[in-house]
């Protein structure tokens, strides 16, 4: 009996390239790609998301296995194209931290700095650590992460094996992201941003009525109580909106 081995080759670059592809956007993933999660399992998570897609899309990695050449110039491509979905994935996250600044400058709290433990331990306010935190374990108890590995497989149509990505389509995307992270980001800080003017023009009022007022010392107190009331009763509703947001960038993905 005589058992031919010969595909080996072949299937084992096309897991290469797969996990290439797959490697690269996992790491870059909020959460899942922070220097805070263990290595071995971000490993162990883009080596299972490899395995399932290689029966999938092997067939569509056809390269000379006897030169080095088009081996290397193809595992290039595929890491680009990981890391063009992982940044896009990744730049969406911003759009919380552009509101939590905005809250926390109008709460009073722009000075209180944190560790962010979603974009690899730098330091943010307060409240935009919050609510990235928040996201995070909304998109998985609403189970959104699979639209992330939907995305990973619809990658295949939209970037074919072999094909690199158009400079200027790259900058397009990421040019696009960002505009929308930031209008998001103002969009849900929009109460806030209302409820300081009010309370600054209220200041400001009351200043002129009782100059002998010491302002700023009845000031912050009740704007970070009041601020944070408000935080707690809108917080609902700018987690459904960052979700929807999140939503049709993944749908642009797995079209």
């Amino acid at each position: 009996m005589r058992i031919d081995i010969s595909f080996l080759p072949a299937l084992a670059l096309a897991f290469i390239l797969i996990f290439a592809r797959i490697g690269v956007m996992v790491m870059l993933l909020p959460a899942i790609g922070e220097s805070a999660m263990p290595a071995r399992m971000r490993l162990t998570l883009a080596l299972l998301l490899s395995a399932i897609l290689l029966p999938l899309h092997r067939t569509e990695y056809a390269v000379d296995t006897s030169a080095y050449g088009p081996m290397l110039t193809m595992l290039g491509k595929e890491m680009l194209v990981g890391a063009t979905l992982g940044i896009t994935v990744r730049l969406t996250l911003s759009a919380l931290q552009v509101a939590g600044t905005v809250v926390a400058q109008q709460l009073g709290l722009g000075f209180v700095t944190a560790v962010d433990p979603t974009q690899g331990g730098q330091q943010n306010v307060i409240v935009g650590n919050f609510l990235a935190v928040l996201a995070v374990t909304m998109i998985f108890a609403t189970d959104m992460h699979h639209m992330v590995i939907a995305a990973l497989n619809d990658s295949y149509r939209l970037f074919r094996p072999g094909d690199v990505p158009i400079p200027g389509d790259i900058a397009d995307l990421v040019t696009r992201t960002v505009a929308s992270a930031f209008r998001i980001g103002i969009q849900l800080s929009a109460p806030f941003l209302v409820f300081g003017l009010l309370f600054n023009l209220g200041l400001g009022i009351l200043s002129r009525l009782m100059p002998q007022m010491q302002v700023f010392f009845v000031a912050l107190p009740v704007s970070i109580l009041v601020g944070l009331m408000l935080l707690v009763l809108v917080v609902s509703a700018m987690m459904g909106s960052y979700l929807d947001y999140l939503g049709s960038v993944l749908g642009e993905l797995t079209r």
